[in-house]
């Protein structure tokens, strides 16, 4: 009788707990099924582009937190004077290796086209562990943090390559290029925003404290990095492409894709140093031999990228010595990374509604419309113009991306593709480190920069518009398939 009563109590207490359980989990469940549903949506999650942007949403999210570690120390937790000092530092030890670093790491990765899951879940591994080596010297800001950041800047770009790379692979039946890199770049801009205040929640905690959490995060990415689709590590039909000099307007251009004759062919015979160079036959197509599109697309693109990281050190440096009228400093790298995100957000969900028409046409308006504020913001110098060029900067960047991203799709041939993706990545990382060079260089006087600005988009804009409105009238030539 005892028992009895005794198992009557506790069915309610049972029911109890899971009702309780049930309510606590409800929130996060819920949340989970509803970005998985949005993630895999409109076949992602069948063809596998889903766990590409789940992906991506962890690698922004992990990058974000080791960022709020490394501006605590080397930026904010020091006067003015010595903040410039470490940050100049920073940049002669990571970016300098960097730039001899980066055009390897496109052509290095081209080179392993079986390890792209392997490649990216390394990335991740390697930051992970780069994280925790920086924990224990992030709060005295010593020497060997800077190898440290430099080894997490060049795994970061890495993945990002081997991310473009991968995309076209992922792509669901009647899915744009463009709308697919559009939902994983916006992808990881909510991680990032919906990790800043978890980092800067850690931060108050303790300095190491957001690297160990980067160090989960990469930990997760690594693992799901080998959930992707076998199909990613596929390089079945593809080829390098490779730079090559245009050939003048007039001349003949042979399909990079058709056979060509070659001494001996009439014997059947073909010379042993030609056949090292050609393999059946074939030449290696390059960006240039599929029209000026691209090449043009790269020239402005890496103009955007250039004023980027302009932007982010002059701005840094500028906003700490002389903050937004009635403003501290926090507050206004606040306000600008805001109206920055905001932009590139809006930027990314414009390029996904526009479905890459007309890229030419896109790129060359959105170049001009940066250049425009640029040009008023030093004429105009004010709290106002400062936001509003962040955010343009912000809008032109990712909507141009997006279009050289079509105009690749469109006009490179598939089996060169992913090659071409991996060459054009390194070139924009390339001039984004440019660009945060000089404005590490400049004087802290918010006239010059925005005119220094407004010059690195003049200096694009000469080199490409022209040829992009040219090549938007005569038409871009499609790939030919031998």
């Amino acid at each position: 009788m005892a028992s009895a009563r005794s198992h009557e109590g506790s069915g309610p207490l049972r029911r109890t707990g899971r009702t309780v359980g049930h309510a606590l989990r409800s929130p996060f469940t819920g949340t989970a099924r509803g970005i998985r549903k949005a993630t895999h949506a409109h076949g992602a999650g069948e063809s596998g582009l889903g766990k590409l942007i789940e992906l991506h949403a962890v690698n922004g999210a992990g990058d974000v937190m080791i960022t709020i570690a490394l501006a605590s120390t080397v930026f904010f937790s020091v006067p003015t004077d010595q903040a410039r000092g470490r940050v100049a530092l920073y940049l002669a030890v990571t970016m300098a290796p960097f730039i001899v670093l980066a055009p390897v790491i496109g052509p290095l990765l081209d080179r392993l086209p079986h390890g792209r899951r392997a490649a990216m879940a390394g990335s991740m591994l390697a930051r992970a562990v780069l994280a925790l080596t920086m924990s224990g010297a992030v709060a005295t800001g010593g020497l060997e943090l800077y190898p440290a950041a430099l080894g997490v800047l060049v795994c970061s770009k890495a993945y990002g390559v081997v991310r473009s790379a991968v995309v076209p692979r992922l792509l669901p039946p009647r899915f744009s290029l463009v709308k697919a890199n559009s939902r994983v770049t916006l992808a990881g801009l909510l991680a990032t925003g919906a990790a800043a205040p978890i980092g800067a929640g850690l931060q108050t905690i303790g300095p190491p404290w957001p690297l160990y959490g980067a160090c989960a995060i990469f930990v997760g990415g690594a693992i799901l990095a080998f959930t992707l689709p076998p199909k990613v590590d596929s390089a079945k039909g593809e080829r390098k492409a490779h730079l090559v000099h245009p050939q003048e307007d007039g001349a003949v251009r042979p399909d990079p894709l058709r056979k060509t004759a070659t001494p001996g062919a009439e014997t059947g015979k073909k010379p042993a140093r030609s056949r090292s160079k050609e393999k059946n036959g074939e030449k290696r197509p390059g960006l240039r031999s599929v029209g000026p599109s691209v090449l043009h697309g790269l020239q402005a693109n890496a103009a955007h990228r250039a004023l980027s990281g302009f932007l982010i050190f002059f701005l840094a440096f500028l906003l700490r010595e002389q903050p937004l009228s009635g403003r501290s400093a926090a507050i206004s790298l606040g306000i600008v990374g805001v109206a920055a995100g905001t932009g590139n957000a809006l930027g990314t969900a414009v390029g996904s509604w526009l479905r890459a028409r007309g890229p030419e046409v896109i790129i060359a308006s959105v170049l001009g419309l940066a250049l425009g504020v640029a040009v008023l913001a030093s004429a105009l110098f004010s709290t106002v113009m400062v936001a509003a060029l962040a955010a343009t900067a912000g809008f032109t960047q990712a909507l141009s991306k997006l279009s050289l991203d079509a105009m690749i799709q469109r006009d490179v041939p598939e089996e060169v593709r992913t090659s071409a993706f991996a060459r054009s990545e390194t070139l924009l990382q390339m001039a984004w480190v440019a660009g945060g060079a000089i404005g590490i260089s400049l004087p802290l006087n918010g006239v010059l920069g925005m005119a220094v600005a407004a010059g690195i988009l003049a200096l694009g804009a000469t080199a490409s518009v022209r040829g992009l409105l040219g090549a938007a009238r005569r038409g871009s030539p499609h790939p030919r398939v031998a």
